[in-house]
């Protein structure tokens, strides 16, 4: 899927990062462990099994000099995040309940009736970055980044 709003900064970075996994094994992705330190969570975030969407959010945030949330390890910190929003837009941030906690991700599209089409990372079977149908049942919370209308 081509970026349709590539002017977006956060969005530029998470889709350069698809693809991004998480390793099967007892060493984590260097990568994914970088994202820690830039978004200075590397005191919380010590290995690539533990839960990363909310990382993966932040990353995208701190990469592009935006403030993150507190405790954004938390998928539904984010949802106290910048503005609310009543509708996605693309490059907004989508947060879902699930069973044991929650999802945060990047809204990209409509998917099939009653899904959107969210970016995010920790997604799919292969704990990835990348895009990917989500119940629109489950959304809890719609969030745009502060200081950042203009790009709405």
């Amino acid at each position: 899927m081509l970026n349709p709003k590539p002017r977006i900064p956060w969005m530029n970075t998470a889709y350069s990062l698809i693809g991004t996994q998480a390793k099967r094994t007892d060493m984590s992705n260097r990568k994914i462990m970088e994202w820690a330190k830039i978004a200075q969570l590397d005191n919380e975030y010590t290995n690539d099994r533990i839960a990363w969407c909310g990382l993966f959010v932040s990353f995208c945030m701190a990469d592009n000099g935006l403030p993150i949330v507190e405790s954004p390890l938390w998928a539904k910190s984010w949802n106290t995040y910048g503005k609310k929003l009543s509708t996605p837009e693309f490059g907004a941030i989508l947060i879902f309940t699930r069973n044991g906690g929650g999802h945060v991700s990047f809204y990209v599209g409509e998917g099939p009736p009653g899904y959107f089409k969210i970016l995010g990372g920790n997604q799919a079977a292969g704990h990835e970055v990348c895009i990917e149908n989500h119940s629109a049942s489950s959304l809890i919370g719609v969030r745009w980044p502060p200081g950042m209308e203009k790009f709405l």
